[in-house]
């Protein structure tokens, strides 16, 4: 064939016309129901945050209404005075110290049961998860009294321990299964060329699970950052509360303050928000990633 009728190919498909897609009825309907869902969803969402700029006397007269003026006087309210500030920081450090420590773990562990097959791996495999079968709020008598022993009742660091502990056995479900999908040929060119096991978990296979490293993060992060049994039960001193058990505080102290208590809620929602928004992708591949296979 000739370039002459292959560019004649070429124009003779880019000239027809694209057929479009017949927009059926149930499509608007599906439409329909995800915009309503979707404004269900956002309209409370977007009064708490138009509240936090009224005052606590425009809320009663119309709770539904829009603010008059832009300030942010309920957010420096919230942060300053209701000590928001320690709480948010105390929550910040446990919960990213916890989901990296447990992701970690992980991941190490999901190498290993995902890419070999040893004496006892099944066994092992099976323990990780029972582990998502177990209610750990059901252990929290010998928990306390452990933790007690080691000295690490009210203190950070027991808590990112506890914390760690409950993400590991989801963590190494999800990664062994992702790291059992990866083909064996990576690892042994990897090997060819000289890559130690720690080069090629590192370099080679844990770039290749970052989708499920995301979702994993995720799920983790959500549950962590919004816990009040385990800080409740295991801090004692209110510097070192997180911010679902300093909501209880400040619920009582601001009662009759609602803009400054709903500026509060978005201070403590935010984090999840932004998290949702940088991860979103990564989140999706790794929940669709075995869909096309």
């Amino acid at each position: 064939m000739t370039v002459q009728q292959t560019s004649h190919i070429v124009e003779n498909q880019a000239a027809k016309p694209k057929k479009r897609r017949r927009i059926r009825p149930s499509d608007i309907g599906i439409a329909i129901l995800l915009w309503g869902y979707a404004a269900m969803v956002l309209l409370p969402l977007f009064l708490v945050v138009s509240n936090t700029m009224r005052t606590s006397r425009e809320i009663f007269r119309d709770p539904v209404g829009l603010p008059t003026s832009i300030n942010f006087d309920s957010y420096v309210k919230a942060w300053e005075e209701a000590s928001f500030n320690v709480y948010f920081f105390n929550s910040l450090f446990i919960t990213v110290a916890s989901v990296a420590l447990a992701t970690a773990v992980s991941a190490l562990a999901a190498y290993i049961l995902g890419r070999y097959r040893f004496r006892g791996s099944t066994l092992l495999s099976a323990y990780f998860l029972a582990g998502l079968m177990m209610p750990f709020r059901l252990a929290i008598v010998p928990l306390f009294l452990l933790l007690n022993n080691l000295g690490l009742v009210d203190s950070r660091f027991g808590l990112i321990l506890v914390y760690a502990a409950t993400g590991i056995p989801f963590s190494v479900f999800i990664l062994s299964a992702f790291f059992r999908q990866l083909p064996q040929e990576l690892s042994e060119a990897a090997r060819i060329d000289g890559a130690g096991e720690f080069t090629i978990f590192g370099r080679v296979m844990l770039p290749l699970v970052r989708p499920a490293l995301a979702t994993v993060t995720v799920f983790q992060f959500i549950p962590l950052w919004n816990d009040f049994f385990f800080p409740l039960v295991l801090l004692r001193s209110t510097e070192k509360w997180t911010l679902s058990v300093g909501m209880t505080r400040f619920f009582g102290e601001f009662q009759a303050d609602w803009s400054t208590l709903f500026a509060g809620l978005i201070i403590t929602t935010l984090p999840l928000i932004i998290l949702f928004l940088l991860a979103t992708k990564q989140i999706i591949a790794g929940l669709t990633a075995g869909v096309s296979k």
